[in-house]
């Protein structure tokens, strides 16, 4: 497959080095020429492959120094703030809806009304003797 590869690149290498240079206007001649070739592609250099440079490669960087020191930084950002520090802060969230909140309130207030022989229901919402209501007249 590699050996496929090389000549169809040097193929296409060889087509993008032409260039049509025009005569005239009136001839409409066109003239191809070659390009002169690059010293960096005169010589082309075998792929190195980065596990025989770097047998712990981790895939962040060809160097093996900063590929090291780039997959420490990943894991200790990935590992160390993202799951503890997120899941610490997801822990302490306040209560979403208040529903704890809720269910407090609602065993504090059946406890206060067993405790002073109240229906834990009554068929008031409101006390009746707390709610004013406007007068006739100032309908």
């Amino acid at each position: 497959m590699a050996p496929l590869l090389r000549a169809l690149h040097s193929g296409l290498r060889s087509v993008c080095l032409a260039r049509a240079v025009s005569n005239s206007a009136r001839s409409r001649g066109v003239a191809v020429t070659e390009l002169p070739q690059r010293a960096a592609d005169k010589h082309e250099h075998e792929e190195v492959n980065v596990f025989d440079q770097n047998p712990d490669y981790h895939g962040f960087s060809s160097d093996p120094h900063v590929d090291e020191w780039n997959m420490r930084l990943a894991f200790f950002f990935g590992v160390s703030l993202v799951i503890v520090v997120g899941g610490t802060f997801i822990h302490y969230l306040p209560d979403h809806g208040m529903r704890q909140w809720a269910r407090r309130e609602a065993e504090r207030l059946i406890k206060e009304r067993e405790a002073a022989g109240l229906p834990l229901l009554d068929e008031n919402y409101y006390d009746p003797s707390k709610i004013i209501l406007p007068s006739s007249s100032d309908e």
